[in-house]
This record gives structure tokens, sequence and C-alpha cells, in this order.
């Protein structure tokens, strides 16, 4: 469990720094631009990688079981899912999604932590989602104060990139109900 923290600090701290605006800079500065993302990129994917392999050893080892979710849970997590996936689309094909939802990426978070919280009673699922659900919040409300202060401009594009949004969602949601057991090992559906 150790690790899978480690690296949800490592990740979630690389991604908290966007928000923390004055000491972004300051490194942006000394670093340069190009050295800065680099090491950003970097930085994101060991974290990534120790989670994975953090909840890999977690579940292997048993899981901490603190609550049973309701039977239904899994049906409805199957529903939230659809929306985040169209979501996290609309971040990088801007429309009217974009517009009604400003940040996109981060509802898709949400909703990913929320609908995988809804069905995971166990202790590394609540800290891995958790965290996700509650970082997700936080950045929304510094997205929201550096959007009144003026240093966030969004973009937005036509209706079509909406349609564009919900077909490929559609798609990358149908692709990880038959990816998910082979990329996670757990079986979203039982064919």
């Amino acid at each position: 469990m150790t690790i899978l923290i480690l690296g949800i600090v490592v990740f979630l701290g690389v991604h908290t720094l966007t928000t923390l605006r004055p000491t972004r800079e300051a490194l942006v500065a000394r670093m340069g631009e190009g050295p800065y993302k680099g090491l950003y990129s970097l930085a994101s994917l060991l974290g990534l990688i120790l989670i994975v392999y953090g909840f890999k050893s977690y579940r292997d080892t048993g899981y901490i079981q603190v609550w049973d979710p309701p039977a239904g849970m899994r049906h409805a997590t199957m529903l939230l899912m659809w929306p985040a996936m169209i979501c996290l689309v609309a971040a990088y094909v801007p429309g009217g999604i974009k517009r009604v939802l400003k940040h996109p990426m981060l509802v898709a978070v949400k909703l990913w932590a929320l609908a995988h919280l809804l069905v995971n009673g166990d202790l590394g699922s609540m800290i891995l989602f958790g965290s996700f659900l509650a970082w997700a919040v936080y950045d929304r409300i510094s997205v929201k104060r550096r959007e009144r202060a003026g240093e966030i401009k969004i973009q937005y594009g036509g209706r079509l990139n909406d349609v564009v949004a919900v077909v490929l969602g559609t798609v990358l949601y149908g692709a990880f109900i038959f990816l998910h057991p082979l990329l996670i090992g757990v079986p979203v559906v039982n064919f």
C-alpha cells in the first residue's frame, strides 16, 4: 500500500503544482518552459507507474474490505462511466459541452472516481479513487479562482465537436467495457 500512496502523492502532487502559480512560474523561470514540461511529464509518468504497480501489489496481497457495496451500484457505475468518457473526449474536442462544463476533464475525473467508489469498498480503492475525487474538487476550485482573476481563457468550438465528443466518448466507453478485464484485471460485465 505504501507504493500506491507514494504514487498518488507524486502524481497528484505534480498536478497540484499547476495550481500553485507563483511556485510554478518560479520553476519555469529557473528551468525554462521545455525542461519544466519534460520534468513535469516524467514525474507524472513515474507517479502513474507507481500507482499501477502499487495497486496491483495491494490487490495481490489481498483486499482490506471496509464495506460491501450494494449489488445495484455496479449498474450505477456503468451509467456514470458513459458521461465520464464523453467528458474526457470533450476536454480535447471543445464545443458546447465544454462551454457548459467549463472543464470537462475535471468532470470526467470526478465521475470516474465517484463511480469507482460506489462499487469498491476496499481500503486501497477508497484511498485511490477518494484521492482523485478530492484532488479534482480542489483543482476545480483553483481553476475557478484563476478564471475570475483572468489567468485562464477557455476556447470553445462548434456543435459538431459535441457530436464528435459523444460518438468518440461512446466508442471509448464501449472499448473500456471489453478492455477493462485485460487492462485492470476486473471484468465490468459477465458475458
